[in-house]
């Protein structure tokens, strides 16, 4: 099953004369760990926002679980993205007038299906807490407290409660030594699998994409990025 399917995606800002994303086609299967890399200012992030539903495309298709998301409203795809989406940003977004585990079960809050996949919302963060190693002592306690490794994990708590089949990573890494990074991608990896969600993961980190089973160039793979760079 392709959990995300992608073709003849086009999409350009406002103002702009040429595209920024340009893609033909794309096809990530159910349970692949897939790394897009790609310099600053290729197009990673705008790439990602249209794959989550908050920009819509100018052409073409873009088929979440064999939903086509750009024909949905602005509000059914937001219901959808907190339906089916785990999202870890870079600067990890979390709300600092929650604690810890208040921020880790938010998404169960807009989404009763991922509510009812976690079963007991609670319980099921202390699981995750636990799995990815940071001390149920602080729980309770404010996300700001936190180091940026510590911030980082409930950030990917949060991203993985109730078992939303696609993650969408937008350089979570870039604030770690190398081995943080390595402890963040096992942790990553291990969970995801536990549950058969989907990661797509997009950095400019070569090292991180040697981790990756599948790494796509997102200089090829987006032909606007390709034209840009030779025009």
């Amino acid at each position: 099953m392709n959990v995300v399917e992608l073709n003849n995606l086009q999409f350009r800002w406002k103002g702009q004369s040429q595209n920024t994303i340009n893609i033909d086609d794309l096809h990530v299967q159910q349970g692949e760990h897939v790394f897009i890399k790609g310099a600053s200012g290729s197009g990673k992030t705008t790439l990602l926002n249209l794959l989550a539903g908050i920009l819509v495309p100018d052409a073409g298709c873009i088929s979440i679980l064999d939903k086509d998301i750009s024909s949905l409203s602005h509000s059914a795809r937001d219901r959808f993205r907190a339906d089916h989406m785990g999202i870890i940003f870079q600067q990890f977004n979390l709300l600092p007038y929650l604690s810890v585990i208040e921020n880790i079960v938010l998404p169960c809050n807009f989404s009763k299906r991922r509510k009812q996949q976690a079963g007991n919302v609670h319980e099921m963060a202390k699981q995750l807490l636990e799995h990815l190693g940071l001390k149920q002592e602080l729980i309770n306690r404010s996300v700001m407290d936190l180091s940026v490794g510590q911030q980082q994990r409930v950030a990917v708590a949060r991203a993985l409660i109730g078992k939303p089949e696609l993650i969408i990573a937008d350089e979570p890494t870039s604030a770690l030594d190398t081995e943080s990074r390595n402890d963040f991608l096992k942790l990553l990896f291990s969970e995801a699998e536990q549950q058969g969600s989907t990661i797509l993961f997009v950095s400019h980190d070569p090292y991180i994409a040697e981790k990756f089973p599948r790494v796509l160039d997102l200089h090829t793979l987006n032909q606007a990025s390709s034209k840009a760079q030779t025009a």
